[in-house]
């Protein structure tokens, strides 16, 4: 059973990752290993302010770091980043949800 301080921490990760700039950032870090702000934002097809608000929070979160190399920074997802989470965890969700959609639920 999970501890109210795992339960916690799960929640704020689920809540992090529930943003789809956030979801999709995640995503383009660990296909790349590291990009800069401009390339997220390129590949990704959103604005740099989008982007950058993104890398904030994830950042914050621990969930990303960052490397300067001469006037650039990239973007790299944290050391230790939970292998599972990465992509097999985030796309066996959406395919749940895919299967699940438009189950009426008699609760």
């Amino acid at each position: 059973m999970l501890s109210r301080d795992d339960a916690a921490r799960l929640s704020s990760i689920s809540s992090l990752l529930a943003d789809p700039t956030r979801a999709r950032v995640i995503n383009a870090l660990d296909l790349a290993e590291e990009l800069c702000m401009g390339d997220i934002a390129l590949t990704l097809d959103l604005g740099g302010h989008a982007v950058g608000y993104a890398l904030r929070i994830l950042r914050t979160a621990g969930m990303v770091t960052r490397r300067k190399a001469g006037r650039t920074v990239y973007y790299l997802l944290a050391e230790g980043f939970p292998e599972p989470l990465r992509m097999h965890c985030l796309r066996r969700l959406v395919e749940i949800s895919d299967e699940n959609a438009g189950v009426d639920d008699d609760y």
